[in-house]
């Protein structure tokens, strides 16, 4: 049922669909404007010694009103090995068709031009379908270097014995294992048959099925419409705790019982969300601890987050990870960007939801550290970055979207949201934020939504509050409008004293009052520091609280930048070691690039890289062969 709305717009089976040229997705080579895919139902097999996934893709589409009669249907792939394509109206009844492949048949010297666009998107799969058809059904094979897919041997797992395969969808990589219109625009259902080896386990960002008598293949299904970049596979030796009747945790055997004590938050979490800014829509909330080669820190695959090994701790200091992508549960996953240009709309909102859970679960104060350090994160980032990379509606026409994933998303567009609650205070903002969820729950939305919406429900009922707002500014234009509510910390203020009388001798090392410090309170000291430490410094904290040694990520990535910038040689051990064995871009990149900074390093950063590359996501690979010039 077509109905219309106050946004320009056009709902259609709960998606809200761009009406103007302006919002189309540039990232994607698809035609859901004429002909839109709303279902894919996989049946795939895992072959770990070929390294690829054979087998179906079965999509279900409609022409949307107006298409013209004839029109093909068109998806996005990349590197996919297409084997054959049926359509028709019911699975019974489909039928051979002919399609085409990118440029089969065309010239086969093309611009430059054409040759840049079909490395960026891939290529377009174009289908002949009858007009009756309603579903086409795609036999294929991705290949070894698919960019969602990373095939770990089993010397790169925990267990050491099992090998282990997962998928990161996020931004456009999903047409790497799917043939799919892979827009965030696009929101699908989807439903899949997985067949795995022996002794071998499949989990997906969706519901499991119960097993079929006789059949060893695992079974899965989402309802909820979602953007192709949420759907999620990994395949390995997993073990599962239970942390809630509706959360619980999935790791390689020999670390789950860690991963289940660090996340015994989540249900807390979950529940001051809910509070403030409406239910949990998605069943179940599971966490499963991936390989330390996944190259995020998170992934938001809706009902089964994807994270790193590296937010481990111990001491559940870095769980506000796990805060974040619950909190993509609503922003992000149910009110979802519609183009990769729109991303702040995912990250800006997330980032003020996770630290209002953080605020409610953990404290103030640890908000309020948070919000310091990432406020320092953004200046740094807005310092390196040109005008045309400051800005949150950012023009990423001809460029990877992966480009826009810098800071500035998440931290300016939650400063963003901070300083529109500080204009119309908290408890109006949390109403707004609510109705918000509440209204485009499983759309897929422009900036230019956002911004209609604001100015109707929000900044039109106070124009006063509305005059401390620059609204233009704060989404079209680079750098940080004046007058934002700059978040300080009064712990921070103790630790940075602590910093000062260190470096001017009035205390020494062993007696740093550091005893009870949090991971925030050692960044801030460590950053609070400068740039150039003499090695005697370098060495008496070394000494005192065996910082090359830290087993937390966090403290290390910061100490081995400086130890790199300072050439305190006790460090080169463990530099090399935490580059080779984690693959996190938020570290990989910080540390090659300081590295990069002189000729000698450079020579090492790509000595170390070419030991690391094989172990890498193809998604790392891309960014550091980037960075260092090495692709």
């Amino acid at each position: 049922m077509l109905v219309l709305i106050g946004f320009d717009q056009v709902v259609d089976a709960g998606q809200v669909v761009p009406s103007r040229p302006a919002d189309r997705d540039l990232h994607s080579l698809g035609n859901p404007e004429q002909i839109r895919v709303s279902r894919v139902e996989l049946d795939l097999s895992v072959d770990f010694a070929k390294k690829e996934l054979q087998g179906t893709a079965t999509l279900a589409f409609r022409r949307m009103p107006g298409c013209p009669s004839g029109i093909p249907l068109d998806l996005d792939t990349r590197e996919l090995k297409i084997e054959r394509v049926a359509a028709g109206v019911t699975d019974e009844a489909l039928t051979e068709v002919r399609f085409e492949l990118g440029h089969e048949g065309a010239d086969p010297v093309r611009p430059e031009s054409d040759l840049k666009r079909e490395r960026l998107l891939g290529t377009r799969l174009r289908i002949f379908v009858p007009d009756d058809a309603t579903r086409v059904r795609v036999t294929y094979r991705t290949a070894p270097t698919a960019s969602a897919l990373q095939w770990l041997d089993p010397p790169r797992t925990a267990g050491r014995k099992q090998p282990f395969l997962f998928t990161q969808s996020e931004a456009i990589h999903a047409r790497s294992w799917i043939p799919l219109q892979d827009s965030p625009g696009v929101r699908i259902t989807y439903a899949a048959t997985i067949r795995v080896p022996e002794g071998l386990r499949a989990v997906m960002s969706a519901d499991q099925l119960p097993g079929r008598e006789g059949q060893s293949d695992a079974r899965f299904e989402m309802t909820q419409p979602i953007p192709p970049y949420l759907i999620a596979l990994a395949v390995g030796d997993l073990a599962f705790r239970s942390l809630s009747p509706r959360t619980g945790t999935y790791a390689e055997p020999s670390v789950v019982a860690a991963a289940a004590s660090e996340f015994v938050d989540t249900e807390a979490m979950i529940k001051a969300v809910e509070t403030r800014f409406g239910p949990y829509r998605w069943g179940r909330y599971d966490l499963l601890v991936l390989p330390p080669s996944f190259p995020f820190g998170g992934m938001e695959n809706p009902k089964l987050t994807f994270a790193t090994p590296t937010i481990l701790a111990g001491d559940r200091s870095l769980v506000s990870l796990v805060a974040h992508e619950l909190a993509h549960s609503w922003s992000g996953n149910l009110v979802t960007n519609a183009t990769w240009r729109d991303f702040w709309l995912n990250e800006g909102f997330t980032v003020y939801l996770e630290r209002r859970i953080v605020e409610d679960v953990f404290g103030p104060d640890r908000a309020a550290m948070e919000a310091v350090l990432g406020l320092r994160e953004l200046r740094e980032e807005l310092a390196a970055f040109p005008p045309r990379d400051q800005v949150l509606h950012i023009d990423l026409a001809d460029r990877d979207p992966d480009e826009g994933m810098t800071r500035i998303p998440y931290e300016k567009g939650a400063l963003f949201l901070t300083t529109i609650e500080h204009a119309f205070g908290r408890e109006r903002f949390d109403a707004f934020l609510r109705a918000y969820f509440d209204h485009f729950a499983f759309q897929s939305i422009t900036t230019a939504d956002f911004e209609r919406y604001l100015q109707a429900q929000l900044l039109d009922s106070d124009p006063a509050a509305a005059a401390k707002l620059n609204v233009q500014a704060w989404l079209h234009e680079p750098g940080l409008p004046p007058g934002f509510p700059e978040p300080t910390s009064t712990r921070f203020a103790v630790v940075t004293t602590a910093a000062r009388d260190w470096l001017e001798g009035k205390i020494p090392a062993e007696q740093l009052a550091t005893r009870d410090w949090s991971t925030h309170e050692w960044l801030h000291f460590l950053q609070a520091l400068p740039l150039e430490l003499p090695p005697e410094k370098m060495a008496a904290l070394d000494k005192e609280f065996a910082l090359t040694g830290t087993g937390n990520s966090e403290i290390t990535q910061q100490w081995l930048l400086m130890a790199i910038r300072n050439h305190y040689a006790p460090a080169d051990a463990r530099l090399e070691s935490f580059l080779t064995s984690i693959g996190r871009r938020k570290f990989l990149m910080p540390l090659y690039g300081e590295l990069k900074k002189t000729a000698e390093g450079t020579t090492r950063a790509k000595a170390i890289y070419a030991k690391a590359r094989p172990f890498y996501h193809p998604i790392a690979v891309e960014s550091v062969d980037r960075l260092l010039g090495t692709k």
